[in-house]
């Protein structure tokens, strides 16, 4: 009967640790759980940035291969409703919030899409049935003699603390959309360079939670036609920097042609004191109200 001795256990252990084919067995072992052992960690990480109600969920920037030149303009309209807005009831053919085609601020006479649609000044390039939650129906128009591009949202009305969310998140420069244009994708929302709010002021009656912090880049001019917007909505502007082009100091009637007449001074480049006289006398002739009380009702400036 053979025996081992030291010397010869040495020997064997020796040879096993320097044969090639036992080293490439260990090394694809090794090689096998380093890959395991990171795909582990990998897989936890990304379950729990995706499950944590704290993380820090960055949006990744809409694409975007605009055309250089163009002012782009994006308007949100809380459509009029009886039954779900603080609002001295009007007839309920024009209150009914969720038909757009009908809705004061929207199709009536004076309602944006109707009165846009009437103007020589601007071109309806697309007219879209929900575009995204909450809105009716989506507008948008080129202008005739210089280079604009305009998106009208109707939202449900309904939703109107949704409407003046995205038009302060807007205002910072916050919640950037990508719209096709002539095939081209435009950055409206916080990508556009004025905004404007029309319909009622619902934060009289509600308080919006909104984490606010301004995007860089330069500051966003606004319009807030809804009633006393320089006084509900100046925290929310002293938050995004917005430059309150037009608001308003008492109730008023948020229809279109106020809007139009301040945006044809915009477009023209304009002194903020030119376009608020100018809206001040179409408010006036329409609402059959001095001048004087127009341009006390309207404001520009903080």
């Amino acid at each position: 009967m053979n025996e081992y001795s030291p010397e010869d256990e040495k020997r064997v252990k020796k040879n096993k640790s320097s044969n090639p084919l036992i080293l490439e067995s260990r090394f694809r072992r090794i090689l096998f759980f380093g890959l395991l052992i990171v795909l582990v960690i990998g897989l936890t990480v990304a379950l729990f940035h995706r499950s944590s109600p704290v993380r820090r969920a960055v949006a990744a920037a809409p694409m975007t291969d605009e055309v250089g030149g163009y002012k782009k303009i994006h308007v949100f309209v809380a459509l009029c409703d009886n039954q779900h807005q603080g609002i001295a009831p009007v007839p309920p053919a024009i209150g009914n919030g969720q038909d757009a085609a009908r809705n004061l601020y929207w199709g009536a006479r004076y309602g944006v899409k109707t009165h846009m649609l009437r103007s020589r000044d601007w071109k309806l390039l697309a007219d879209l049935p929900n575009p995204k939650a909450h809105v009716l129906e989506r507008l948008i128009f080129t202008h005739l003699g210089r280079k604009a591009y305009l998106v009208a949202d109707a939202y449900d009305g309904a939703y109107i603390k949704q409407a003046i969310s995205d038009t302060i998140a807007a205002s910072a420069g916050q919640a950037p959309e990508a719209i096709a244009i002539n095939s081209h994708r435009f950055i409206f929302g916080g990508g556009a360079d004025l905004l404007t709010y029309i319909g009622h002021d619902g934060l009289i009656d509600f308080p919006l939670d909104l984490q606010i912090t301004r995007a860089p880049g330069k500051r966003k001019e606004v319009m807030l036609l809804c009633c006393v917007s320089c006084t509900y909505f100046k925290p929310w502007l002293e938050k995004t920097g917005a430059y309150p082009l037009l608001w308003t100091t008492q109730v008023m009637c948020p229809e279109a042609y106020t809007f139009k007449a301040a945006l044809d001074g915009w477009l023209r480049g304009e002194s903020p004191q030119r376009i608020h006289e100018r809206a001040a006398r179409e408010y006036s002739r329409y609402q059959k109200c001095s001048v004087r009380a127009a341009g006390v009702l309207l404001k520009t400036g903080l």
